[in-house]
């Protein structure tokens, strides 16, 4: 599941619109910079949970750590983020098909929908399995794209003459962005870096079913640190790759069919005579769609259901089956499902572009709330002397890189639809994608606080102890493993 996070349609698609708005160099700073913000946050995240390993995690870290108003805003902005992410994802699905056959995008819709809502429905380790599975499948890929782009650049392909670093020549490794020279190459630098987020989104969904999880304490820190090797050989590894096959002012970066036409190493592929890649590339970007929806579907049940154990939603959305599935909350979800069906539209490109614009600001705002959840446990066990030995996991680089990760987070934040505000180029949908979810938080926030009169948490009244006394009580066997696999897998477990 926390393979599968970070490797979706934005690594297999996106970069090539990277490349042009930003320049190789400019597009591997960004890249670089936002990869060291999610390893803060998977930290940050996989600390709290093993002390707090509860269904919804972070938002119920928020009533816990902040504020119960905090949890309820965080909450609704999560379960309304995802309950857009899945049409948006199914969407994207429907425009992919298009690259192979003018069927009618419907039957791709309910095709979909039916998987989704199976998976939905099955147990956590099922959903675990195929998580498994797709995970599995877009590893070998990208690690087949990223060989494929290092022989296709190192001449290996009989008729193609090496490239190496050619297009950091010329036209340059940086490419200047509504401004000229240094200004212009720094926005270019700064755009990259806000939509590189939607990127890394779902990453935080590894900890929504810690409480359905075997060994919580252990599985999820583990699968949080995993995040930082990850990032570092898929994302990075990648953009540099990309960086070096196509030219930044090449005109087919900027295709406007959403298929993998427009992916930069079906470009690459293309000019190499490699006849395949692009329909192989089409498949991978399904699957990765289809993954996304799925974690989607987790993360936005578990909320749900979350909300509704703490009196914030109906409590018909407390209703599970026997294998502990909220299936009320699936079905609710798999009701919004068919937002989808927008894709019948001419349109249907736009509508979803524009979703994910609005989906990707709540990614944000759910990176900031795990960040801030971690500040305020550590800085509750400094006003109460406990000391961090007590935590289950604990990492001290995570002392300085949470309050660091934060600030970041928020510029990016307030500074992602930055466009929008320079000469010539209003866009009012712009504009309300960008920053509409801030609204939404901060109207729930002290709506909630005026209804039921919560305060914030006093740091001395957190009652840290109890939480220390169960995470004692619950100490999980630990597995013993070869040492050659500890020092194989030192980025790993």
């Amino acid at each position: 599941i926390a393979i599968a996070g970070a490797i979706g349609t934005g690594l297999f698609l996106g970069l090539g619109g990277s490349i042009a708005t930003a320049g190789p160099l400019g597009s591997l700073l960004g890249y670089a910079t936002i990869g060291l913000i999610v390893c803060c946050v998977q930290f940050a995240l996989g600390e709290v949970t093993a002390l707090l390993p509860v269904t919804s995690s972070f938002v119920r870290h928020a009533e816990f750590l902040i504020d119960p108003a905090a949890g309820f805003a965080v909450g609704y902005n999560l379960v309304y983020g995802n309950f857009l992410s899945i049409p948006t994802e199914i969407s994207a699905i429907c425009v992919l098909f298009q690259y192979w056959t003018d069927l009618n995008s419907s039957v791709w819709i309910i095709t979909i929908i039916v998987l989704t809502f199976a998976v939905g429905m099955s147990s956590i380790r099922v959903y675990g399995e195929v998580e498994f599975g797709l995970a599995l499948l877009k590893i070998v890929f990208i690690i087949f794209l990223i060989l494929l782009g290092l022989v296709i650049d190192l001449g290996g392909v009989p008729g193609t003459p090496p490239i190496g670093f050619r297009y950091w020549k010329s036209p340059g490794p940086f490419v200047e962005y509504i401004a000229t020279g240094s200004w212009g190459r720094f926005l270019g630098f700064w755009a990259v870096m806000s939509s590189a987020v939607f990127s890394f989104a779902g990453v935080e969904s590894i900890a929504m079913a810690a409480a359905e999880t075997k060994n919580p304490r252990r599985a999820i820190p583990r699968a949080c640190k995993r995040v930082f090797a990850r990032v570092s050989i898929f994302y990075v590894l990648a953009v540099l790759v990309v960086g070096m096959l196509v030219s930044s002012n090449d005109e087919r970066l900027g295709d406007e069919s959403g298929t993998a036409a427009q992916s930069p190493f079906v470009i690459a592929a293309s000019a190499a005579g490699l006849k395949g890649i692009p329909s192989l590339v089409n498949a991978i970007v399904i699957t990765s769609a289809w993954s996304s929806a799925n974690q989607a579907l987790l993360s936005g049940t578990r909320v749900l259901y979350g909300l509704a154990l703490k009196k914030q939603a109906p409590s018909i959305f407390l209703r599970t089956t026997s294998w502990g599935v909220p299936y009320v909350c699936v079905m609710l979800q798999t009701a919004f499902m068919f937002l989808a069906f927008m894709t019948l539209s001419s349109s249907a490109l736009t509508v979803f572009w524009w979703l994910v614009d609005l989906v990707a600001c709540g990614v944000l705002i759910s990176w900031i709330t795990i960040l801030t959840n971690h500040w305020r446990l550590l800085a509750a066990m400094r006003v109460q002397d406990v000391p961090v030995s007590l935590l289950p996991w604990h990492s001290k680089w995570t002392e300085w890189s949470t309050p660091a990760a934060l600030v970041m987070c928020i510029i990016i934040l307030f500074t992602s639809g930055f466009p929008v505000f320079t000469k010539g180029n209003w866009s009012t949908s712009t504009f309300v994608s960008s920053y509409l979810d801030i609204a939404l938080v901060t109207t729930a926030y002290p709506l909630w606080k005026f209804i039921k009169r919560t305060k914030i948490v006093s740091l001395a009244d957190l009652p840290l102890m109890e939480a220390f006394e169960r995470a004692a009580q619950d100490q999980e066997p630990e597995k013993v493993v070869p040492g050659w696999r500890k020092w194989v897998g030192f980025l790993w477990d």
